[in-house]
């Protein structure tokens, strides 16, 4: 049986930091794989395209060291998809474009304020967006500890 992670009652504020919870997204959500997908780079997504869309890859955290198992086109979209230069657009929503900067930043958490001021965004609106009764792909406070 797969263990849900349980989440605080306290309400967020400007200074909690979010991520994307690939765990909680993957179990909650169907078409996790296929958003991923769409977003990959024109050279990837013929790359990523049938059988080779649900391998699995040995990845090495460049802090800590530690091995993990990670989806392959959620590795090669966090390395080199969301690097490139129109990876995040002014004409994208805030769900999208919050989403789009934790991949660029490698999934690294992040406050509010900090994903406001990378955008050009109200950390204020950005705070009420993640911390609603709804989960968008996945983002969700960072559980300390």
């Amino acid at each position: 049986m797969t263990e849900l992670k349980r989440y605080s009652l306290v309400k967020p504020t400007l200074h909690t930091r979010f991520h994307i919870d690939f765990d909680w997204w993957q179990q909650t959500d169907n078409d996790w794989r296929v958003y991923l997908a769409g977003l990959l780079c024109a050279q990837h997504k013929e790359a990523f395209s049938g059988p080779a869309a649900h391998q699995v890859i040995d990845w090495v955290d460049p802090k800590t060291a530690e091995v993990q198992q990670v989806d392959g086109v959620q590795h090669i979209l966090i390395v080199h998809c969301a690097r490139q230069a129109d990876f995040i657009s002014p004409h994208i929503t805030l769900v999208d474009s919050v989403f789009r900067l934790f991949l660029t930043n490698g999934n690294a958490p992040m406050t509010p304020e900090e994903l406001g001021r990378a955008l050009g965004r109200s950390g204020d609106i950005i705070l009420k967006t993640l911390s609603g009764g709804r989960v968008y792909r996945g983002m969700r406070p960072v559980q300390e500890s």
